[in-house]
């Protein structure tokens, strides 16, 4: 088993930055009226996923990192519970993919904290 040198071989990571793209696309069809609403919502929830990996990552500690990680499983929480909010308004019938994705990273990072905690 290899060490990893950097928070971008996570392959939790990189399904995030995937899913950043996603809503970032998603949410470019939204109505006007919702760019600062659930457009920009949506987008920093999401961007705020990868970026505490990263963050925690940063940190240098098993703790400050499960904390980092706990914070970026509530950000995918978030991201999920609007995904939600955007099909009951109807402003999307084609989510599939990025509901499958919130899934994987979700047991991701479940699966990663779990690890971490485990070494304590």
């Amino acid at each position: 088993m290899s060490v990893l040198k950097s928070y971008k071989e996570l392959i939790v990571w990189q399904k995030s930055m995937s899913l950043v793209k996603n809503i970032y696309t998603l949410t470019a069809s939204f109505p006007e009226n919702e760019k600062f609403g659930l457009t920009s919502q949506m987008r920093r929830a999401a961007v705020s996923i990868p970026s505490n990996i990263a963050e925690g990552w940063g940190r240098l500690s098993r703790k400050n990192y499960i904390q980092f990680l706990r914070i970026s499983r509530g950000s995918l929480f978030e991201l999920e519970t609007q995904l939600l909010i955007v099909k009951e308004l109807k402003y999307t019938n084609d989510s599939e993919e990025i509901e499958n994705l919130i899934i994987e990273i979700s047991k991701m990072l479940n699966s990663l904290i779990k690890k971490l905690e485990e070494k304590n």
